[in-house]
């Protein structure tokens, strides 16, 4: 039966090879670590394989592998195939380390929790991407330096956290310890918010004739992420509903405040200044490095969910409570 590993060999079984997950591909095997994965598009795995690497399109001969291996599972699927895709792991492979790297955490918690799986699992979610999809959207780099969130819940295992938090480290990201529902409160104010705003914008410059004749960078930046596949939309804003619609009603009172000055012909410098001063504050954060948490010991949950709050990040593995060296 699969139990925990050492975090230094542990093998990965990438399930879902699109964008996220073909880059989590790409960059575990640079780094050395034994990789394999299926998705459901044979065209996906005939890419994969064609540019070298160990894919399949049989889900049951990937499981099986990952439990003959001890591999650590990442679920790499749209969120609307996590509950079947969990049902094979807990018939396959139920005693198999397990995260994902899908952007919503409160929900894909309940659906493991659901299909019985919680004590294996440590929820992530890299905070990257583009808006493209796809095996052939894939960049090993795609993770370097960015923020690669790993749960720090109060029951999350510390060999299994340690795990991926190995592997988010080797593929060049920063780890950003969070609990699930601070991450999905953050998370739909600089992620699934701006995904509807951007929607909101390329809808209402649509509806002004010269509007795209004249368009330029501003149009473009504002825009970039409503190119990004509807369905995968659809999916990380309806999944994190709850948080997303506080953040819209933050949103439309903002608007609406400017709206009323504009028809009063009274001054929006409210909204104006109070933003150009958020984005300062954003691009002069700090990111400190998380040193002096001990995995596994005692209250480290905690500890490293605080430093998380206050912007701290891991760069180097944390030891790890009774593991040599």
């Amino acid at each position: 039966m699969c139990q925990p590993r050492a975090v230094t060999d542990t093998p990965v079984c990438v399930l879902g090879l699109g964008l996220i997950g073909g880059s989590v591909m790409r960059a575990a095997t640079a780094a050395g670590r034994t990789v394999f994965g299926y998705n459901r598009s044979v065209d996906g795995v005939s890419a994969a394989q064609a540019d070298g690497f160990d894919a399949t399109a049989a889900l049951d001969q990937a499981l099986t592998r990952a439990a003959d291996t001890e591999a650590l599972i990442v679920l790499a699927v749209p969120m609307p195939a996590l509950a079947g895709m969990l049902e094979h792991i807990r018939t396959v492979a139920p005693r198999c380390a397990l995260t994902d790297v899908i952007s919503v955490k409160g929900a894909v918690l309940a659906a493991v929790e659901k299909a019985g799986l919680r004590s294996r699992f440590v929820g992530g979610h890299p905070m990257t991407g583009t808006a493209h999809s796809g095996w052939s959207a894939g960049d090993a780099g795609l993770f370097v330096d960015a923020p690669w969130v790993i749960s720090v819940d109060d029951d999350v295992d510390p060999t299994v956290f340690a795990q991926v938090m190995r592997l988010a480290l080797d593929c060049g990201a920063v780890v950003v310890p969070a609990r699930s529902d601070e991450h999905d409160a953050a998370a739909a104010a600089i992620s699934h918010l701006p995904h509807l705003l951007a929607e909101t914008l390329a809808v209402t410059a649509a509806d002004v004739p010269l509007a795209f004749a004249l368009a330029a960078g501003s149009f473009r930046d504002g825009t970039r992420v409503a190119a990004t596949a509807p369905d995968l939309v659809r999916a990380m804003c309806e999944a994190n509903a709850d948080h997303l619609a506080t953040g819209l009603d933050r949103a439309i009172e903002l608007l609406t405040d400017a709206r009323d000055h504009l028809l009063t012909h009274t001054s929006v410098a409210a909204l104006v200044e109070s933003g150009h001063a958020a984005r300062v504050r954003y691009e002069s954060f700090r990111r400190p490095d998380i040193l002096h948490v001990t995995i596994g010991a005692a209250q480290w949950r905690d500890e490293l969910a605080a430093a998380g709050r206050a912007g701290g990040v891991i760069r180097s593995a944390l030891p790890v409570l009774g593991s040599p060296g």
